[in-house]
């Protein structure tokens, strides 16, 4: 076993933000978790797109094909650019990280972004265009629109940044290992704050492909349900800035885990191994045992096999007292923007003091599985929160579990048990 992490200089999160299927900024997503909304409907994407018609429920951020980008960024158009910068407008996200720009310098301030699929529904839409008309579109003919890097590189030169700009993508786990990076980057001195984010934005090819493996519900997902059958994807943006300090009262980053299961393709480990080990690692970097936490927010994909094992993980690990949740229902599985936007969720159930259940859209009236432990939680709950984690667990068992504090306070008490 690899000797445990030292526990790390906790860093402030100065500013976050979200925009999903249930609104644009943190406020829609806790008004969604009050009034037990889900985002998500039926899909009506494919067949508008391909013409192909898929029976399953999406979570659709709506209006994204209304918003216009600024007249200097009309060469870079397509859907994962609105859904970045409709993001990037919300909670005044901007502003903070222009004033953290001004505080540190443009060149101590670095852009991390994390995405499975970045701008391939403009690519898919240029390769429809030549099949039927045996042309390339000039509409999409910018080769800074069509790889992988391209959302990253958008969003750096709209905020302004010049520090160290990276793309992470490692499927689902893409924009939680962006914190990961981010704290190595401050810790070793290259910068003294990072935009984090992440965007994944509606696409036929993982639509049809997830569809393919079988993991896509027919039917609105149901995590931890016994009757759970399959994934609903979603899209969504999410960003927050981590700094070196901030004020007494900000959220913190405490902790990071990351593993690799080294196991299979698409499936968890069987017995959670590497998902254990990002825990443990997580945790030993905040310095805090397995009962000062109070809040999961777990991976929850609904699917029967990744939901059973990452049930079984808390089960093991941690005190029957302990409420975890996913809030998968809500939102639906953003892919490469599922860390963020979840962590995001963890950020305001801290400031807000309530844990979010997963009663919610189907699941209502759930239907809870004997076989997860006590900590599964269908029920919101107003709890004094102070640690709180957020899990991401991606195909080829690419795992990351972020450890987060209400503020300083909060992690001195935690430590101190």
């Amino acid at each position: 076993m690899p000797a445990a992490p030292l526990a790390m200089h906790p860093l402030a999160i100065t500013a976050f933000t979200a925009t999903t299927a249930v609104g644009r900024g943190v406020a829609s997503l806790a008004a969604a978790r009050d009034e037990r909304r889900s985002g998500l409907v039926p899909n009506d994407y494919t067949e508008a797109a391909t013409g192909v018609a898929l029976s399953t429920w999406i979570g659709r951020v709506a209006g994204l094909e209304d918003v216009r980008l600024p007249d200097e960024w009309q060469a870079l158009d397509c859907r994962n650019h609105r859904l970045a910068w409709l993001a990037l407008q919300q909670d005044g996200f901007v502003d903070a990280v222009r004033a953290a720009i001004a505080r540190h310098g443009a060149s101590r301030v670095a852009v991390l972004v994390g995405t499975s699929t970045s701008t391939i529904e403009a690519s898919e839409a240029a390769y429809r265009h030549f099949a039927q008309t045996g042309q390339a579109p000039s509409a999409f003919d910018d080769p800074a629109l069509h790889h992988l890097h391209a959302t990253t590189a958008f969003v750096r030169d709209l905020l302004g940044a010049h520090g160290p700009c990276a793309t992470v993508s490692t499927a689902c786990s893409s924009s939680a290992k962006v914190f990961a990076q981010a704290a190595r980057l401050i810790a070793t001195g290259v910068v003294d704050a990072t935009v984090v984010g992440g965007v994944d934005s509606l696409a036929a090819g993982p639509l049809f492909g997830f569809h393919a493996l079988g993991l896509v519900s027919s039917q609105p997902c149901r995590p931890f349900d016994a009757r759970r059958d399959g994934i609903s994807l979603g899209e969504g943006a999410g960003f927050a800035l981590v700094e070196r300090s901030g004020a007494a009262t900000d959220p913190l980053l405490v902790g990071y885990g990351e593993s690799s299961d080294a196991h299979h393709m698409s499936s968890p480990h069987p017995d959670g191994l590497g998902a254990r080990l990002a825990i443990e690692a997580a945790l030993a970097r905040a310095g805090v045992g397995h009962a000062a936490v109070d809040y999961i927010n777990l991976h929850g994909t609904a699917t029967p096999k990744n939901d059973a094992v990452e049930a079984a993980v808390v089960a093991a690990l941690f005190p029957p007292t302990l409420r975890a949740s996913s809030t998968k229902g809500t939102t639906g599985h953003t892919l490469g923007a599922a860390g963020i936007v979840e962590a995001v969720v963890t950020l305001i159930a801290l400031r807000d003091g309530i844990a979010p259940g997963m009663r919610v859209g189907v699941s209502t009236d759930p239907l809870p599985d004997d076989a997860c432990g006590p900590q599964i939680r269908f029920d919101d709950a107003a709890h004094p929160l102070g640690i709180a984690l957020s899990q991401a667990f991606a195909f080829g068992g690419s795992n990351c579990v972020l450890a987060f504090s209400r503020d300083i306070d909060a992690l001195r008490a935690a430590r101190s048990r």
